[in-house]
């Protein structure tokens, strides 16, 4: 029984967590099982080629660590680094703030570079401070890569070429928790060295497994890393990896058994096609707010979501309460604004797996709701702009032609 019942499901549009689809949820309703049975490892070292795809990734080593998104960030920072290391990291909104925050104490030299929230990371101040970096004192570039409390996605391919045209060493350690199986990402390509994501995002699970690709240069800089760490150590890992058991401590049954069916209908619908639909639900999303008359947080469209779009609202309406209206009335949960943003934004998450059918519903109850607040909403506006591109846009499903 539900806490707070309401007829009908829940329209669940907050950038994470998301949707969980049926084939996941019947995959995870089983019995628990020795993890040490023959079983399992047959299971986690599929798993782990599997899970470099998503990466896009041939030379990286994955770790699935049971934890959330936050735990991945300590993991990739302790093995890789050690106290007092300088490193840089871009203040573009509350969850690379957060990112900065742990930093910080962990004893990290942080070099913050702030932005405006709604831009993306200054890179023409990181390229000053690598110029000028001589020694090679800076040890690591931390980039969220797709900023999920104010719709902002960063250029990765653009930070690994100032790495290479200065020749310099550090490690690229990235945020991907609310892009990586949705948005454009390339591991090898863009050489980045430590990439991260939670399950509860756009590989539609429960939250509790913290995924982390790490490359060979990480792994030889976790050699030397001399920050604390146990339940995070990728050396535990690395030795049952060796004795092919896999498990330094126990795992989540259920989870892995859903993560397999989750990377399934991935590669079912295509890794691109994925892309390509969180680029139709994002545009769909952002000409459904252009119709309304509000504006995307998000300031230029370089950095534009396919994710996430936080949308401001007039000085006049708190966005806080189109939450709270959204869930009380119409059983449809919108992210709320964060911090500097909090009160100006709502936040409208079109990640995992979802349709657009399902969206065009989420952008009506939006309406109704902007409605109720007293905004000046013409009924019907934003979902007539978004409609009338989909139905321009959407392929024919690929199982059923």
């Amino acid at each position: 029984m539900d806490y707070v019942y309401g007829p009908g499901r829940n329209h669940l549009f907050v950038p994470g967590p998301v949707n969980i689809p049926e084939p996941v949820l019947r995959a995870m309703n089983r019995n628990n099982e020795d993890y040490r049975s023959p079983a399992v490892p047959v299971l986690t070292k599929i798993l782990l080629e599997d899970v470099k795809k998503i990466f896009k990734t041939t030379s990286g080593t994955p770790f699935l660590i049971p934890t959330t998104g936050t735990g991945a960030w300590e993991s990739a920072l302790t093995n890789t680094l050690s106290p007092g290391d300088r490193i840089v990291s871009f203040l573009i909104g509350q969850f690379s703030l957060l990112w900065i925050d742990q930093q910080q104490r962990l004893k990290f030299d942080v070099d913050v570079i702030e932005s405006e929230w709604g831009q993306g990371a200054n890179l023409d101040v990181l390229a000053s401070k690598l110029a000028s970096d001589i020694g090679h004192t800076i040890k690591a570039i931390c980039i969220v890569h797709n900023e999920t409390a104010t719709g902002v996605t960063n250029n990765l391919a653009t930070v690994r070429k100032l790495l290479d045209k200065l020749s310099h060493p550090a490690l690229l350690l990235v945020d991907g928790v609310s892009s990586i199986c949705a948005l454009d990402f390339r591991m090898d390509e863009w050489g980045v060295d430590v990439a991260l994501t939670g399950s509860q995002k756009a590989l539609s699970l429960p939250t509790g497994m913290g995924i982390i690709c790490a490359s060979p240069k990480a792994l030889e800089a976790s050699k030397t890393a001399k920050s604390v760490r146990v339940f995070f150590d990728w050396n535990d890992y690395l030795k049952f990896y060796k004795l092919g058991t896999y498990w330094p401590y126990t795992p989540s049954i259920q989870l892995l058994y859903g993560l397999r069916a989750a990377l399934d209908l991935i590669f079912e619908e295509g890794l691109d096609n994925v892309i390509a639909r969180h680029g139709r639900l994002g545009k769909a999303t952002r000409l459904a707010v252009e119709a309304w008359g509000l504006t995307n947080c998000t300031q230029k469209e370089e950095w534009y979501s396919d994710t996430v779009t936080a949308v401001v609202v007039p000085p006049s309406i708190d966005s806080a309460e189109i939450v709270r209206r959204a869930w009380k009335r119409y059983n449809l949960s919108l992210g709320l604004g964060l911090n500097k943003v909090a009160g100006k934004v709502f936040r409208i998450g079109h990640l995992g797996n979802l349709n657009e059918l399902q969206l065009l519903g989420c952008l009506s109850g939006v309406e109704m709701i902007l409605k109720d607040v007293g905004y000046p909403v013409k009924l019907g506006s934003g979902v007539a702009a978004a409609a009338a591109y989909l139905q321009n846009t959407i392929p024919l499903i690929p199982s059923r032609i």
